[in-house]
């Protein structure tokens, strides 16, 4: 049987097609780095969709735990839902375990098992989960299904392929041909993911106003705010 739509010009007196698109880019990058007993993450504060700039200081780092930050961009709408159900979920769970927090590994389950129940129509964000376990660093990084990983460094958003190719050159010293033994402290951490942003922010559109960092240790978070372009 011969398809209406392989005859674009073709139309059925009458006939009145509808659509509906639930799923709107609302820009946004962030980035993620473990060290040793810590994990440094961030994200920038502008909030647009195509050319319209609705917000240069809107958030996306959710703190979960004392231990545990979400960075979540996209669409917004998405990420304040998966958000504010994942909280929901933290808070069950403290309830039910006499106010003790879940831990970083059983909290990055929890989030991928979360969006997988949601396959068929999936949250349209990119989603990095960091934050310290048994003192030691862990970042996880998820498709918009639920797969989860563990990286030691991962960026993500509208400009993750200029920031991703930065950390893999000063954190994982790809195609370098001598590879200096700089260790990866918290300054540094919070250092290339600035860098990274100010770069980021020269080419990408969805990118910029500011960006938001949140260092997490085992005594804490701790968040810092720094200036971007804002143009």
């Amino acid at each position: 049987m011969i398809g209406v739509n392989q005859f674009p010009e073709y139309k059925v007196p009458g006939a009145v097609q509808h659509q509906f698109n639930p799923y709107e880019n609302n820009g946004g990058s962030i980035v993620a780095i473990a060290g040793d007993d810590f994990a440094v993450i961030g994200a920038d504060t502008r909030l647009s969709a195509g050319y319209n700039i609705f917000s240069r200081d809107h958030s996306k780092l959710f703190t979960m735990t004392s231990k545990a930050v979400l960075a979540s961009c996209g669409n917004w709408g998405d990420s304040d839902t998966l958000s504010s159900f994942l909280k929901y979920k933290v808070q069950q769970y403290a309830d039910a375990h006499e106010n003790r927090e879940i831990s970083l590994n059983a909290l990055a389950q929890l989030m991928s098992t979360m969006m997988y129940g949601r396959r068929f129509f999936p949250y349209y964000v990119s989603n990095i989960l960091a934050g310290t376990y048994e003192g030691k660093g862990y970042v996880y990084s998820y498709d918009p299904i639920g797969h989860c990983e563990r990286h030691t460094y991962r960026a993500g958003g509208s400009s993750a392929a200029l920031l991703q190719p930065i950390l893999d050159n000063q954190i994982g010293l790809k195609n370098m041909e001598q590879k200096p033994n700089v260790p990866l402290t918290v300054d540094r951490a919070v250092d290339l993911v600035t860098d990274a942003f100010i770069s980021a922010a020269e080419r990408d559109i969805y990118t910029g106003d500011g960006v938001n960092i949140s260092i997490i240790t085992n005594n804490g978070v701790e968040n810092r705010r720094v200036q971007l372009r804002k143009d």
